[in-house]
This record gives structure tokens, C-alpha cells and sequence, in this order.
């Protein structure tokens, strides 16, 4: 009388194996293109920041000059005074273009992330 094994078949093994490895073949790109996504969508948070802080610091020169307020302003005649903006200055590895800005104008700047391809464009309005 035989003894009934059990356990799995090298068939059944390898077939599991192929099957793993044909769902971490689609699984692995879609991470890669989740990781480039998540980098673009930081760096439009860090535009996006400095347009609403530019917009605050707008709005209280406005209401300087109204008299209504004595708030201190922070002076902004170029794209690169943005980090005087933000309370922990620019986020490590990213850069603002330099263009000039006059009183109450609005200027298209550019924030890039460090030596990669992620930009993103926001508002600053001059305060002088």
C-alpha cells in the first residue's frame, strides 16, 4: 500500500512563477510613471505656494498703501525673490528664474526642481 503525498508538483511551481512574474512585469512600469507623476505634482505645489503667497503679501501692500493696515510687505521686484516669501525659503534643489518685475505687475515665473525636467509656471505680482 502507497502512502499519499502531498505538496506541489514542479509544474505547478513553475507555472506559479510564470504567472508572478508576468504580473510584476505590467506592475513595475506603472510604479516608475507614478514616481515621475508624484515629482511634477510636487514641484506645481511649490508654484502654487509661492503664487499664494505672493498674492498675501499683495494684498497687504494694498491695504499698507489704503492705510487700513501697518502689516510689514516683503519687497518683490524679481521671480527669484520668492524664497523671501516662504517661511522655510525654497524647498532644497529647486530654482526660480530671474525676471524683473515692476510695482502691482504680474510676471510669469518658473520654478524648476533641480537638474530634471519638472517645471511649473506661476503668478507673481510686484510689491516695492
Amino acid at each position: 500500500m502507497r502512502r499519499a503525498q502531498s505538496g506541489f508538483t514542479l509544474i505547478e511551481l513553475i507555472a506559479v512563477l510564470v504567472i508572478l512574474g508576468i504580473i510584476a512585469s505590467v506592475a513595475v512600469p506603472k510604479f516608475i510613471n507614478l514616481t515621475d507623476e508624484a515629482q511634477q505634482v510636487a514641484t506645481n505645489a511649490v508654484a502654487k505656494t509661492i503664487e499664494s503667497a505672493s498674492s498675501m503679501n499683495h494684498a497687504v501692500d494694498i491695504a499698507v498703501e489704503a492705510g487700513i493696515s501697518s502689516d510689514a510687505i516683503i519687497a518683490i521686484d524679481n521671480c527669484n525673490d520668492a524664497a523671501s516669501l516662504l517661511a522655510d525659503g525654497l524647498p532644497a534643489n529647486y530654482t526660480v528664474n530671474t525676471a524683473t518685475i515692476a510695482d502691482h505687475a504680474v510676471a510669469q515665473c518658473t520654478v524648476t526642481r533641480g537638474t530634471t525636467s519638472e517645471t511649473a509656471t506661476y503668478r507673481m505680482i510686484g510689491v516695492q
